[in-house]
């Protein structure tokens, strides 16, 4: 049975801006207009955009130089349609209603969705209300599910690690510690993997409830061995003991309570137990932005690439991430509303506690 070519493809960004996305806007442009003579139309502002039908035609843009471009040409933002959907108070339809005239007016074939766990989530039930979609996986969490790599996060490694080192010749120079506050609200995989790159003393992550007394304790040690100052790398979600037996509905209430985030907490509790000088430096926002690393622009562009092909062969449904190290198709249905912490056997983290590393347990 003949089926109908895939010529017209919208494309939004969704979520927060992370090194990569660019490449792989690139990388699908032009390999769907190269291969397939597919044109492309881009979303404004992510989800947003989409409902509102703010669009324009990509298709005879110069993508020159817009690999290394950090950020997004498209603008994003965090509208969730499905959450609390409600009607536009302008035109009075709701948002997957305002969807479908989006894709109406712009005859759009399919539409390829880059972002996180929400924006596929999203997409996945933009596919399952009978929209062609596909996602591709950008974050520097690394932690969509069902995928080993996400473009953005080696990135966001390399800029957290070089944080890190940068606060050390402070530390050192003052001889106190320093709790670096890494992003990482659920999941620790940028944490660990700077923390160890850049050899911090201690890695506070999601994964693991700290106990402050062990942590104090490893300090206090260290110091009376002759070690004169520290390096703690903490996940922004980094939580004790106490939090870890929280309902969700508690830890969230407790973290909003907060006067500050969690590093200066970890920082006064440091101080309090052993009575070392300790400061709090937290990376913020550099960590997402700026231009991607070589790995991520290739990551990316294999990726964006490889969407042109899924949707040549009308291979709905799908991520396009990694399995095995090998480019893979992915159900969205299986990622919805779900994350990929560090496995407690992982093999970065037991070479982190190989290396002496303390762990908060």
């Amino acid at each position: 049975m003949k089926t109908t070519p895939v010529k017209t493809i919208g494309i939004l960004t969704s979520g927060g801006d992370a090194p990569g996305l660019n490449a792989a806007i690139r990388a699908l442009c032009l390999s769907g207009k190269e291969k397939y003579g597919m044109k492309f139309v881009g979303v404004r502002n992510g989800y947003r955009g989409l409902i509102d039908g703010d669009c324009f035609k990509m298709d005879d843009m110069d993508f020159s130089g817009m690999i290394s471009l950090g950020g997004t040409i498209l603008g994003t933002s965090r509208v969730k349609p499905f959450k609390n959907p409600e009607p536009d108070p302008k035109t009075g339809l709701l948002p997957v209603e305002g969807i479908k005239e989006t894709f109406k007016k712009f005859k759009l074939d399919a539409l390829v969705c880059l972002g996180g766990n929400g924006t596929n989530s999203t997409a996945a039930r933009l596919s399952e209300a009978g929209f062609n979609v596909i996602g591709l996986p950008k974050t520097i969490d690394n932690d969509i599910a069902e995928t080993e790599e996400t473009f953005g996060f080696h990135t966001a490694i390399d800029v957290a690690t070089a944080g890190i080192e940068a606060i050390r010749t402070t530390a050192r120079s003052h001889s106190r510690a320093m709790v670096v506050e890494i992003m990482g609200h659920k999941v620790g995989w940028l944490g660990l993997n700077a923390g160890i790159a850049a050899s911090a003393d201690v890695i506070l992550l999601p994964e693991i409830p700290y106990d402050i007394k062990k942590i104090a304790k490893f300090i206090k040690e260290k110091r009376d061995a002759g070690q004169k100052y520290f390096i703690i790398a903490c996940s922004e979600g980094a939580l004790d003991l106490e939090e870890a037996k929280l309902s969700k509905k508690e830890y969230k209430a407790a973290r909003a309570a907060m006067p500050q985030s969690v590093g200066f907490r970890v920082a006064k509790e440091i101080e309090a137990e052993t009575g070392f000088e300790t400061r709090t430096s937290v990376l913020g926002y550099i960590q997402r932005g700026g231009s991607p690393d070589a790995y991520d622009m290739l990551l990316a562009t294999k990726l964006g690439s490889a969407a042109a092909d899924f949707l040549a062969d009308r291979r709905f449904g799908n991520l396009i991430g990694i399995r095995d190290g090998r480019v893979a198709g992915i159900p969205l249905s299986s990622i919805i509303d779900r994350i990929k912490p560090i496995p407690l056997d992982d093999d970065m983290l037991a070479a982190g506690r190989s290396l002496g590393i303390c762990f908060g347990d």
